[in-house]
């Protein structure tokens, strides 16, 4: 038998110690890049800004966090955003379907929505919008939605006479009222139709104003002023949503009562707002992008309704503009700012 001195082996242990924990190192230096390569990706595509998205952003990762997702921590979110230019969601849908990100989240109404379907017919999509998906052509049922798609609706698109109908009841004097349409939004035609049905049931006649440029936003108010319409009611159209600080500061210096479908439009000092409840949508849209990535698929999830609208309501604009709401209009109201 062949005996190792003492010292000797104790300075071979060290040795294979030191070597084991150097081995074991490298090797969690080697699986860290590793897991962060199996971080899912959400691919974010938005119409405006993240400044114009902030409060709809902050209810999407709120809805992730109820699936069980955190940003930066077992997800990750690529941002495309087209800043108010429609004709850019095209190329930024299928930039995100090049990068094969997990899941494209098109949020922010029909026009997202269609360009991201139009991007890839194999990574799942959620989206958010206004309009009838299957009038659109986003899905093909709402209850089994096939395919890659599925996502959250609200009523913003369908209650669009009801703004009119409201903003007769505050003018009831008024005969004619001017209607402000995007009309390169897909739900343009369709909200006109509406809204010439509503007027004609109610004596009423529309002036119909065009517009998809912020540019044009004075000019527009000043005409609606000039021909002492009894007021301007906003289509449902994500530009117009995004807009709301602008449009109630041009509302007020022109003196011109306006309504659109955004709670943002009152909480800035406009007159009124009555659409679906985007916080909600935004919301589902982050529990349906989770669960998603749990490993559902989209052709199985229905696409859900949000059926709450809202009515807001500004008092300190209407007595600028020297208006009285009517009690029972009063009474219905989600919220009155005073």
């Amino acid at each position: 038998m062949r005996l190792v001195p003492r010292a000797f082996a104790k300075t071979t242990d060290r040795m294979r110690r030191r070597d084991f924990v150097a081995l074991v190192g490298s090797a969690l230096a080697w699986m860290a890049p590793a897991r962060a390569q199996t971080m899912p990706v959400i691919g974010y595509l938005g119409s405006e800004t993240p400044e114009r998205y902030a409060s709809r952003l902050n209810a999407f990762r709120g809805g992730l966090a109820e699936a069980g997702y955190t940003e930066g921590r077992n997800v990750a979110i690529e941002f495309r955003w087209a800043e108010g230019q429609y004709s850019r969601l095209p190329a930024l849908a299928a930039d995100l379907a090049k990068r094969q990100v997990n899941l494209i989240v098109a949020a922010g109404g029909a026009e997202v929505a269609l360009a991201a379907k139009s991007a890839t017919t194999t990574i799942p999509i959620v989206f958010e919008m206004g309009g009838d998906p299957i009038v659109l052509g986003v899905v093909d049922s709402m209850s089994r939605p096939g395919g890659n798609l599925t996502g959250v609706s609200s009523l913003s698109v369908e209650v669009s006479r009801k703004r009119l109908e409201f903003m007769h009841e505050v003018r009831p004097d008024a005969k004619t009222f001017a209607v402000a349409i995007n009309p390169t939004s897909p739900t343009s035609d369709t909200q006109l139709t509406n809204l010439r049905t509503a007027a004609e049931s109610l004596g009423l006649e529309l002036m119909v104003l065009r517009t998809s440029s912020e540019q044009e936003f004075d000019e527009m108010f000043a005409v609606v002023r000039n021909a002492r319409a009894g007021g301007l009611v906003f289509s449902s159209d994500p530009y117009f949503t995004y807009r709301s600080q602008q449009l109630a500061v041009l509302a007020a210096r022109h003196a011109v009562p306006a309504m659109t479908q955004s709670r943002d439009f009152p909480l800035a000092g406009g007159l009124m707002s009555y659409g679906g409840d985007f916080s909600q949508s935004h919301r589902h849209t982050g529990m349906y992008a989770g669960r998603i990535l749990k490993g559902e698929k989209p052709s199985n999830l229905p696409v859900q309704r949000v059926t709450k609208v809202e009515l807001f309501i500004n008092l300190k604009a209407a007595s600028a503009l020297g208006i009285s709401f009517p009690p029972l209009l009063l009474s219905s109201a989600d919220e009155v700012i005073e």
